[in-house]
Protein backbone atom coordinates (compact mmCIF):
# COMPACT_ATOMS: atom_id res chain seq x y z
CA UNK A 1 0.00 0.00 0.00
CA UNK A 2 1.39 3.49 -0.80
CA UNK A 3 2.46 5.27 2.14
CA UNK A 4 -0.21 8.22 1.84
CA UNK A 5 -3.06 5.46 1.35
CA UNK A 6 -1.65 3.94 4.40
CA UNK A 7 -1.86 7.01 6.22
CA UNK A 8 -5.51 7.51 5.33
CA UNK A 9 -6.14 3.93 6.15
CA UNK A 10 -5.12 3.94 9.41
CA UNK A 11 -6.74 7.53 10.26
CA UNK A 12 -10.25 6.14 8.84
CA UNK A 13 -10.14 3.22 11.46
CA UNK A 14 -9.12 5.24 14.19
CA UNK A 15 -11.20 8.18 13.37
CA UNK A 16 -8.28 10.35 13.89
CA UNK A 17 -9.70 13.88 11.89
CA UNK A 18 -12.39 13.77 14.60
CA UNK A 19 -10.10 13.64 17.84
CA UNK A 20 -8.49 17.40 18.97
CA UNK A 21 -4.97 15.92 19.99
CA UNK A 22 -2.70 18.86 21.76
CA UNK A 23 0.36 16.46 22.58
CA UNK A 24 0.99 15.03 19.22
CA UNK A 25 1.02 15.36 15.45
CA UNK A 26 -0.85 11.65 14.73
CA UNK A 27 -0.26 10.13 11.39
CA UNK A 28 2.65 10.77 8.89
CA UNK A 29 5.49 12.38 10.69
CA UNK A 30 9.00 11.19 8.96
CA UNK A 31 7.70 10.05 5.34
CA UNK A 32 10.05 7.32 3.82
CA UNK A 33 9.31 4.55 1.25
CA UNK A 34 6.43 5.05 -1.09
CA UNK A 35 5.22 1.20 -0.61
CA UNK A 36 4.17 -0.34 2.87
CA UNK A 37 4.20 -3.72 3.62
CA UNK A 38 6.76 -4.50 6.58
CA UNK A 39 6.20 -2.70 9.78
CA UNK A 40 7.40 -2.27 12.78
CA UNK A 41 5.87 -1.26 16.13
CA UNK A 42 6.32 -0.12 19.43
CA UNK A 43 5.30 2.05 21.75
CA UNK A 44 7.69 4.47 21.71
CA UNK A 45 10.06 5.82 19.22
CA UNK A 46 13.56 5.63 19.96
CA UNK A 47 16.87 4.84 18.52
CA UNK A 48 16.47 1.06 20.04
CA UNK A 49 13.35 0.72 17.72
CA UNK A 50 14.76 2.70 14.65
CA UNK A 51 18.42 0.07 14.84
CA UNK A 52 15.43 -2.98 14.98
CA UNK A 53 13.30 -1.70 11.60
CA UNK A 54 16.82 -0.97 9.75
CA UNK A 55 17.90 -4.52 10.52
CA UNK A 56 14.91 -5.51 9.97
CA UNK A 57 14.40 -3.95 6.57
CA UNK A 58 11.44 -2.43 8.20
CA UNK A 59 9.17 0.16 4.69
CA UNK A 60 7.77 1.69 8.19
CA UNK A 61 7.85 2.28 12.43
CA UNK A 62 4.67 3.05 13.62
CA UNK A 63 4.34 4.42 17.62
CA UNK A 64 1.76 5.60 20.44
CA UNK A 65 4.74 8.59 21.10
CA UNK A 66 6.36 9.78 18.38
CA UNK A 67 9.12 12.33 17.13
CA UNK A 68 7.19 15.86 16.90
CA UNK A 69 4.70 17.47 18.93
CA UNK A 70 2.28 20.43 17.74
CA UNK A 71 4.20 22.82 19.87
CA UNK A 72 7.84 21.61 19.48
CA UNK A 73 10.53 24.31 18.93
CA UNK A 74 11.13 21.83 15.63
CA UNK A 75 15.03 22.16 16.59
CA UNK A 76 16.74 19.05 15.03
CA UNK A 77 19.53 18.35 17.17
CA UNK A 78 21.03 16.39 19.85
CA UNK A 79 19.02 13.10 19.67
CA UNK A 80 16.16 14.08 17.31
CA UNK A 81 19.04 14.71 14.84
CA UNK A 82 20.00 11.35 15.31
CA UNK A 83 16.58 9.99 15.39
CA UNK A 84 15.83 11.77 12.21
CA UNK A 85 19.02 10.92 10.22
CA UNK A 86 18.56 7.17 11.01
CA UNK A 87 14.99 7.45 9.42
CA UNK A 88 15.64 9.37 6.42
CA UNK A 89 19.22 7.55 5.92
CA UNK A 90 17.54 4.14 5.51
CA UNK A 91 13.97 5.81 3.95
CA UNK A 92 12.14 4.62 6.49
CA UNK A 93 8.45 5.86 7.01
CA UNK A 94 7.76 7.12 10.82
CA UNK A 95 4.09 7.38 11.90
CA UNK A 96 2.57 7.72 15.24
CA UNK A 97 -1.08 7.71 16.82
CA UNK A 98 -1.66 9.34 20.42
CA UNK A 99 -5.30 9.97 21.94
CA UNK A 100 -6.34 8.63 18.86
CA UNK A 101 -5.17 5.41 19.82
CA UNK A 102 -6.08 6.27 23.59
CA UNK A 103 -9.78 6.60 23.30
CA UNK A 104 -10.73 3.93 20.50
CA UNK A 105 -13.72 1.82 21.76
CA UNK A 106 -11.89 -1.23 20.08
CA UNK A 107 -8.23 -1.01 19.83
CA UNK A 108 -7.56 1.51 21.90
CA UNK A 109 -5.45 1.91 25.03
CA UNK A 110 -8.21 2.39 27.64
CA UNK A 111 -10.25 -0.69 26.42
CA UNK A 112 -7.50 -3.22 25.90
CA UNK A 113 -6.24 -1.82 29.36
CA UNK A 114 -9.39 -3.56 30.92
CA UNK A 115 -9.25 -6.16 28.77
CA UNK A 116 -5.77 -6.83 30.50
CA UNK A 117 -7.63 -6.66 34.04
CA UNK A 118 -10.58 -8.24 33.12
CA UNK A 119 -13.04 -4.95 34.55
CA UNK A 120 -16.50 -4.50 33.63
CA UNK A 121 -16.54 -1.26 31.32
CA UNK A 122 -19.68 0.79 33.39
CA UNK A 123 -18.47 4.07 31.01
CA UNK A 124 -16.36 7.35 30.92
CA UNK A 125 -15.32 10.30 33.59
CA UNK A 126 -14.29 12.09 30.64
CA UNK A 127 -13.04 10.78 27.04
CA UNK A 128 -9.64 10.13 28.54
CA UNK A 129 -10.92 7.98 32.14
CA UNK A 130 -13.16 4.71 31.66
CA UNK A 131 -14.22 3.19 34.45
CA UNK A 132 -16.14 -0.27 35.71
CA UNK A 133 -15.87 -3.20 37.73
CA UNK A 134 -14.04 -5.86 38.79
CA UNK A 135 -15.36 -9.71 38.59
CA UNK A 136 -15.10 -10.01 41.94
CA UNK A 137 -13.86 -7.44 45.18
CA UNK A 138 -10.37 -8.03 46.14
CA UNK A 139 -7.94 -6.14 48.44
CA UNK A 140 -5.50 -2.94 47.35
CA UNK A 141 -2.38 -5.51 47.64
CA UNK A 142 -4.15 -8.01 45.62
CA UNK A 143 -4.48 -5.96 42.69
CA UNK A 144 -1.13 -4.65 43.28
CA UNK A 145 0.44 -7.46 43.04
CA UNK A 146 -2.40 -8.30 39.72
CA UNK A 147 -0.66 -4.98 37.96
CA UNK A 148 2.86 -6.11 38.58
CA UNK A 149 2.38 -9.36 37.17
CA UNK A 150 0.58 -8.26 34.10
CA UNK A 151 2.87 -5.17 33.59
CA UNK A 152 5.95 -6.41 34.32
CA UNK A 153 6.94 -3.40 36.30
CA UNK A 154 7.38 -1.66 39.54
CA UNK A 155 4.08 -0.10 40.61
CA UNK A 156 3.74 2.83 43.09
CA UNK A 157 1.07 2.41 45.09
CA UNK A 158 -0.65 4.83 47.95
CA UNK A 159 -3.63 3.04 49.88
CA UNK A 160 -5.47 5.39 52.49
CA UNK A 161 -8.26 3.46 54.42
CA UNK A 162 -9.64 1.50 51.74
CA UNK A 163 -8.47 -1.57 51.57
CA UNK A 164 -11.21 -3.93 49.60
CA UNK A 165 -11.41 -2.67 45.76
CA UNK A 166 -14.41 -3.97 43.49
CA UNK A 167 -15.28 -0.51 41.22
CA UNK A 168 -11.97 1.89 40.19
CA UNK A 169 -11.12 4.13 37.04
CA UNK A 170 -8.43 4.21 34.99
CA UNK A 171 -6.86 6.33 32.36
CA UNK A 172 -3.21 5.26 30.37
CA UNK A 173 -0.32 6.78 30.21
CA UNK A 174 -0.11 10.89 32.08
CA UNK A 175 -3.13 10.57 34.11
CA UNK A 176 -2.28 11.51 37.26
CA UNK A 177 -4.28 15.28 37.20
CA UNK A 178 -7.67 13.52 37.03
CA UNK A 179 -7.11 12.02 40.50
CA UNK A 180 -9.84 14.64 41.89
CA UNK A 181 -12.53 14.20 39.40
CA UNK A 182 -11.85 10.28 39.65
CA UNK A 183 -11.88 11.35 44.07
CA UNK A 184 -15.27 13.61 43.49
CA UNK A 185 -17.13 11.21 41.39
CA UNK A 186 -16.67 8.87 44.16
CA UNK A 187 -15.01 6.16 43.21
CA UNK A 188 -11.87 5.41 45.33
CA UNK A 189 -9.55 3.42 43.18
CA UNK A 190 -7.30 5.33 40.27
CA UNK A 191 -4.98 3.26 37.85
CA UNK A 192 -2.41 5.50 35.69
CA UNK A 193 0.68 5.52 34.36
CA UNK A 194 2.54 8.09 36.48
CA UNK A 195 2.48 10.39 39.39
CA UNK A 196 3.29 13.72 40.97
CA UNK A 197 4.28 15.03 44.27
CA UNK A 198 0.62 16.39 44.66
CA UNK A 199 -0.29 12.84 44.21
CA UNK A 200 0.40 11.22 47.03
CA UNK A 201 -1.69 14.21 49.19
CA UNK A 202 -4.76 13.81 47.12
CA UNK A 203 -4.90 10.60 47.63
CA UNK A 204 -4.58 10.59 51.36
CA UNK A 205 -6.97 13.56 51.62
CA UNK A 206 -9.41 11.94 49.25
CA UNK A 207 -8.97 8.72 50.56
CA UNK A 208 -8.79 6.70 47.41
CA UNK A 209 -6.44 4.23 46.52
CA UNK A 210 -3.93 5.14 43.74
CA UNK A 211 -1.92 3.13 40.96
CA UNK A 212 1.42 4.50 38.90
CA UNK A 213 2.10 1.07 36.88
CA UNK A 214 4.56 2.89 34.40
CA UNK A 215 3.72 5.05 31.27
CA UNK A 216 4.70 3.36 28.53
CA UNK A 217 3.79 -0.09 30.31
CA UNK A 218 0.20 0.96 30.68
CA UNK A 219 0.26 1.74 26.95
CA UNK A 220 1.56 -1.33 25.49
CA UNK A 221 -2.04 -2.63 24.67
CA UNK A 222 -3.36 -0.24 22.03
CA UNK A 223 0.19 -0.59 19.67
CA UNK A 224 0.25 -4.50 20.27
CA UNK A 225 -4.24 -4.36 19.19
CA UNK A 226 -3.33 -2.24 16.08
CA UNK A 227 -0.30 -4.48 15.28
CA UNK A 228 -2.80 -7.85 15.27
CA UNK A 229 -5.39 -5.60 13.02
CA UNK A 230 -3.06 -4.69 10.63
CA UNK A 231 -1.60 -8.78 10.29
CA UNK A 232 -5.02 -9.18 9.80
CA UNK A 233 -5.13 -6.95 7.01
CA UNK A 234 -1.98 -8.92 5.72
CA UNK A 235 0.85 -6.47 6.63
CA UNK A 236 4.10 -8.15 7.71
CA UNK A 237 3.91 -6.49 11.73
CA UNK A 238 6.76 -7.21 14.16
CA UNK A 239 6.15 -5.40 17.40
CA UNK A 240 8.64 -4.80 19.83
CA UNK A 241 7.85 -4.30 23.81
CA UNK A 242 10.97 -2.55 24.81
CA UNK A 243 9.65 -2.35 28.49
CA UNK A 244 10.07 -6.02 29.47
CA UNK A 245 12.38 -6.45 26.97
CA UNK A 246 10.67 -9.25 24.92
CA UNK A 247 9.37 -8.99 21.05
CA UNK A 248 6.06 -10.80 19.87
Amino acid sequence: MNNVEFEEFINNKLKSFSIYDPYSVNGLQVEGKKEINKIVTGVTICQHLINYAIKLNADAIIVHHGLFKPKNDLKIIGITYSRLKSLLTNNINLYAWHIPLDIHSELGNNVQFAKLLNINIIGNLNNLIMYGNLNKTITSNELYLILTNKLHCNITHYNYDNNLISKLAWCTGSGHNYIELVARSGIKCFITGSFSENTIYYSQEYKINFYAANHDNTEVGGIYALSNWLRKKNFDVTFVNLSIKNDK
